[in-house]
């Protein structure tokens, strides 16, 4: 079995071919807007905790947009430094980017000290994830940590497919990993099969 850095690093090389090998006009049309079934998930007055991609990561600014015009306040991630805690800070331009600057690890979060909001529904990256809905992140544990002081917490995985991890024994879990409610891949959603 390999080890959690070494199926990172798998699975960060199959996402990269994986995306590069799509059109970008094609890319621009996943992920566009979540579907019915993630919705009816969603109370009409959640807060919703979204991310600022990076280059191969599953894109979540069209859902940015699709929930700030269905009325939800949206958040996104935010770090005051490399060994803080990740905090949610209020999202004011999520048509867009206006409001964000680089943070501490290279990737956007909102400038300033904007609020500071505890989302109900978290739609989460990922490096790889199984049919089960367990999840392999970055590495950092910083989803892990947020979902586990915030409990009962709606946290949804955004994936390409080629970012499945088979066989599911193939990951291996530790205690404090966070099981997703969901994965959304272009082609399917994923729910654990306890449910």
């Amino acid at each position: 079995m390999s080890t959690k850095s070494e199926l990172r690093e798998q699975l960060r090389a199959l996402r990269r071919v994986h995306v590069e090998a799509q059109p970008n006009r094609i890319r621009a049309l996943l992920f566009h807007r979540p579907p019915a079934t993630t919705l009816e998930m969603i109370a009409k007055d959640a807060v919703i905790g979204l991310y600022h991609a990076s280059r191969y990561e599953a894109p979540a600014s069209a859902y940015a947009g699709f929930f700030a015009e269905r009325g939800h306040t949206i958040a996104l991630p935010h770090f005051t430094a490399r060994d803080a805690s990740m905090t949610f800070r209020a999202h004011s331009d999520p048509f867009g980017a206006s409001d964000l600057a680089p943070g501490p690890f290279g990737l956007l979060q909102p400038a300033g000290e904007p609020d500071e909001l505890v989302p109900d529904v978290l739609f989460v990256p990922l490096v790889g994830f199984t049919e089960n809905c367990e999840r392999l992140g970055q590495g950092g544990g910083h989803y892990d940590r947020w979902l586990a002081e915030h409990p009962g917490r709606l946290a949804i995985g955004l994936a390409w497919d080629a970012q499945l991890i088979e066989p599911a024994s193939a990951l291996p879990l530790e205690p404090h990993d966070q099981r997703l409610a969901a994965v959304v891949t272009p082609t399917r959603i994923y729910r654990p099969s306890n449910e």
